[in-house]
């Protein structure tokens, strides 16, 4: 037995120039829970889908400068409380000779968060995409243009979702459906 749910819906647009008016259109009509898929990127998509700037830069540079602090901070203290040792007459805390290892530390602490920010962000891993059910949506990434809306949105209405998409512009508008398979007797 197979169980179909709706999961969204997915519309194709005749080139960028389309698929951008078509997300401001549908921006303005109040949908938040849509995205656009082109095989290239598009200047100014991210204004037309009302997309914000990610806190990932402000993210990795606190992270840096806590790294930063750290490597210092470990320095100082195995040179100056640990092991206080003179050597050649230098300070107990000669910065100059830590600052390569805290950049290293820095760097290090940097590129690790800018990887797990990155994945937390986007929500990913996402391991299956409702969009990724249509067979259409194959020619996303060769010579097509989409917009897909999933039915989580709160304006997402089955008919009226379909019928905005095709006065958008929208062609070869399809359903997108989870097919489950569920044994007989459960």
């Amino acid at each position: 037995m197979v169980k179909q749910k709706p999961e969204g819906m997915i519309a194709e647009f005749e080139n960028p120039a389309a698929l951008l008016r078509a997300a401001e259109k549908m921006r303005a009509a109040g949908f938040s829970s849509f995205d656009c898929h082109s095989p290239f990127p598009i200047h100014g998509m991210d204004r037309a889908m009302g997309e914000k700037r990610s806190p990932l830069g402000w993210i990795v540079a606190v992270v840096a400068f806590l790294g930063f602090s750290a490597g210092m901070g470990l320095e100082w203290w195995s040179s100056s409380v640990a092991y206080p040792l003179v050597i050649s007459g230098k300070p107990f805390f000669s910065y100059q000779a830590f600052g390569p290892v805290a950049f290293a530390v820095m760097v290090l602490s940097s590129a690790l968060t800018a990887l797990i920010g990155m994945l937390a962000l986007n929500k990913l891993p996402l391991f299956n995409h409702p969009v990724f059910n249509s067979d259409n949506f194959r020619r996303a990434t060769d010579d097509a243009f989409f917009i897909s809306i999933l039915a989580d949105d709160p304006k997402y209405d089955e008919q009226a979702t379909r019928n905005f998409l095709s006065e958008i512009g929208g062609q070869n508008i399809e359903q997108l459906l989870e097919t489950t398979e569920m044994k007989e007797g459960a």
